[in-house]
């Protein structure tokens, strides 16, 4: 028990300090590291209170596609951050409102957890009417039967939101010559070679 506490306890200074890490860094770059580790160390929070498939999920999802998807569009596009950080002052007393009410809601959250007892309410949820399953395994049978079309729905969502960014990120420069792909499928024999006859001390010309 004291070996999960240490556990829990250390996962959760290094998802803080990752997340205060997300918006302090000067670098976006470093900035999409910092949310990978805190993307990390979430996952390990939720193991510890018996919650794999929302760890499995974190990871997979968050590490291995959005945070990777940010990472590679921060990297690619040329913006100018000097000019995104002009308007800071600007909107600074909004960015203060949202702040605060996100405060004011974790400390609401977090008064309730230690008046009403955080032990009962940490307990592994079993799902009613499946016997003694697992978490993923509940999850699992509810996901791929009654919401088996809203979950294929997400992944196509997912999927052009991946298409949309690669899309955003393709530049076209001139002069590069590009594969077409239709006029390689159409070529035959009789337009993709010619016979030519060359004379001595001559070359190929275009």
């Amino acid at each position: 028990m004291a070996l999960q506490a240490i556990a829990f306890y250390l996962m959760a200074a290094v998802t803080i300090g990752a997340g205060f890490a997300v918006v302090s860094a000067r670098n976006p770059v470093h900035s999409v590291l910092f949310l990978i580790l805190a993307f990390f160390s979430a996952a390990g929070l939720f193991v510890l209170m018996g919650a794999e498939f929302l760890a499995m999920l974190l990871i997979v999802v968050y590490v291995g596609a959005v945070a990777v998807l940010f990472l590679f569009v921060v990297m690619m596009l040329d913006v100018d951050f000097t000019a995104l950080r002009q308007g800071f002052a600007r909107y600074l007393p909004l960015g203060g409102i949202v702040g605060g009410i996100l405060a004011l809601e974790m400390i609401f959250v977090s008064s309730t957890v230690a008046s009403q007892g955080a032990a009962r309410l940490n307990e592994t949820p079993r799902a009613s009417g499946l016997g003694d399953v697992t978490n993923a395994e509940a999850i699992g049978r509810v996901l791929y039967t009654d919401y088996v079309y809203l979950f294929q729905a997400a992944g196509l969502v997912l999927l052009v939101a991946m298409i949309g960014a690669i899309v955003l990120t393709l530049r076209h420069k001139p002069g590069v010559r590009r594969q077409l792909v239709a006029d390689q499928v159409l070529r035959t024999p009789k337009s993709g070679m010619r016979v030519v006859t060359l004379k001595p001390g001559e070359g190929v010309g275009e």
